[in-house]
This record gives structure tokens, C-alpha cells and sequence, in this order.
């Protein structure tokens, strides 16, 4: 885009030199990547994006985990990074990609019929699966690990473009440490702790 801002002032085209412009910030600012100090505190589980809380509930995890489960649903909007990262250290032990539609993110449908991609990633402790689900806006999911992968904890895994969802479902005993309306941040947030019987 900046190419073609130089490229069209130097035709003379200024008003469309504008346009291309404001389309290079908005692109810039849709992909940047903060640095994020990740917490060190033991058995914290972090929000794997950034958005909005739009759902905390029980639920029965019936694609992989096959138990009941806390479901953490996060919407992504244009504004917000769209890095996702591990909300735990562990090995990725299960990955399945959806094909699906492209409903707006905010519908609760979305997690059915969308495009999607899941991973569950384990360690000693605990599972999670996180669930990266496309939007109106997001045509491409983005994944740059494999079956297996080791992730540390708050290291980047994915992205989801332009606009999207991210569903974290953790063990039945975790505590739940944000509330429904607020916005967490991918790698920085504590979204839940482990509590061991």
C-alpha cells in the first residue's frame, strides 16, 4: 500500500494517494505485534487473544476433551491484535481444522458454522483447547505450529484476520479470574488459575 501512496503521488493522483494511504496505516495497525511480559506466576492459564469476555459458562467439550468444562468465548474486532498465543506451556496433542461459513463473530452460531481451527495443548497439569474461529471480516486463519509442537506459555501460535472469535475451554476446577464484558489481552491476561485436588 505504501508502494502504491508514492507511486500514485508521483502520478499526481493525491486524492487516491490518500486512500491508499489510510489503507497502509489500518493494515499496519491490524497487524502489529506488542510486546507482552508474560506472567511467571505457576498454574495460571492466559487469555490466548485479545477482545472482549462475551461468554463464561459450563459446558460439555464434546470434540476432543469429551468432559464438562469452563468455556471462554473472546470476540476479536478489527481493532484489536490478532496474534494468538498459548495460554498454557505444553505440547499440542490434538489439531483439527473446519471449513465452514463466515457468519459475524458475535453470533453465538459462529462456533458450529464458521471456519475454525482447534488445538488442545497439554502438560502435566492440566488441557486446554483453544479454538481460533473466523469471522465476517476473516477469511484466513493463520497457524504456525504443528501436532506435537512444544508451546511455551504466551508464545504465538496463530492468527485469525480481520475480525474474529477465540474459544478457550479449560478443567471443570478452574477458577475463573475475569468476568463477561471485559477485555483481555493475548499472553498477559490471567483468565484462570489451576486449583489440584
Amino acid at each position: 500500500m505504501l508502494i502504491a501512496t508514492v507511486i500514485t503521488v508521483c502520478l499526481g493522483y493525491y486524492s487516491i494517494a490518500i486512500v491508499f494511504f489510510i489503507l497502509a496505516l489500518f493494515f499496519a495497525n491490524f497487524f502489529r505485534n506488542p510486546k507482552r511480559v508474560i506472567p511467571t506466576e505457576p498454574d495460571v492459564i492466559l487469555s490466548p487473544a485479545d477482545g472482549k469476555i462475551m461468554e463464561i459458562a459450563d459446558v460439555y467439550e464434546d470434540l476432543y476433551l469429551h468432559r464438562e468444562c469452563k468455556k471462554v468465548t473472546i470476540f476479536l474486532s478489527v481493532f484489536d491484535v490478532h496474534a494468538n498465543r498459548a495460554p498454557i506451556e505444553g505440547k499440542i496433542t490434538y489439531r483439527h481444522y473446519t471449513m465452514g461459513s463466515f457468519l459475524p463473530a458475535f453470533k453465538e452460531e459462529v462456533g458450529f458454522e464458521n471456519e475454525r481451527h482447534t488445538i488442545c495443548i497439554e502438560n502435566d497439569k492440566t488441557e486446554v483447547l483453544v479454538t481460533q474461529i473466523a469471522g465476517l471480516l476473516a477469511r484466513r486463519i493463520v497457524s504456525w505450529t504443528d501436532l506435537d509442537s512444544q508451546l511455551e506459555r504466551g508464545q504465538l501460535y496463530g492468527m485469525i484476520k480481520f475480525g474474529s472469535c477465540t474459544e478457550i475451554y479449560m478443567d471443570k476446577n478452574v477458577e475463573i479470574c475475569i468476568e463477561k464484558g471485559q477485555h483481555v489481552t493475548a499472553g498477559d491476561t490471567i483468565i484462570g488459575r489451576l486449583h489440584h485436588e
